[in-house]
């Protein structure tokens, strides 16, 4: 799976831009805020590939932190990719956590696209995976064993499922094993 790239902008669409590695160009759904960097300039950005029926579409954003708040909103039902990137686009990520515990479900429903039974779900559904700051222990904790297994092409939804019943004082290889054991049940 594509994790991270760095490269140079070629091109540059509405929400899009085509970042040349090597030989390579990568078309990337991106936050307005990495749209803001001039054709021609170097830009790094983690990514998200979304593989489906309709083919692959890959996700670009700035920082680790929001490709990890981008993938919880992806487990949230009825939360596409381009409705998370919406969501992570139009405020920052301690803004949209302090909102999720705060319920404030107005945050959520004035950006396009998400109505109130969507922004009550994501509030009720984050609310326990969000440990006051920068997505609590959970996602970070392990993030050895969570990336092994998303690179083996498991859902984020099920890997964090299995991670729950993980044992913490057990080493990354053990866990692995655990996890993998578990996702196979």
């Amino acid at each position: 799976m594509i994790a991270y790239l760095r490269g140079k902008i070629l091109q540059k669409g509405l929400n899009f831009l085509i970042l040349q590695q090597g030989e390579i160009g990568y078309r990337l759904f991106v936050t307005p805020e990495l749209l803001e960097a001039q054709i021609g300039s170097e830009l790094e950005v983690y990514t998200y590939l979304k593989s489906g029926d309709d083919g692959q579409t890959l996700f670009g954003l700035p920082d680790f932190p929001t490709l990890q708040f981008f993938e919880l909103l992806i487990t949230i039902t009825g939360v596409g990719p381009k409705m998370a990137l919406a969501i992570v686009s139009s405020a920052k990520i301690n803004v949209l956590e302090q909102a999720i515990v705060n319920q404030d479900v107005e945050i959520f429903t004035r950006m396009s696209g998400v109505g109130k039974k969507t922004a009550e779900r994501i509030i009720l559904e984050l609310k326990t995976k969000i440990a006051g700051g920068l997505l609590g222990e959970a996602v970070v904790s392990g993030s050895d064993v969570y990336d092994a297994l998303i690179g083996l092409g498991y859902n984020p939804r099920e890997v964090r499922e299995a991670m729950s019943r993980l044992d913490s004082s057990a080493a990354t290889e053990q866990q692995l094993k655990q996890a993998l054991k578990i996702l196979s049940a």
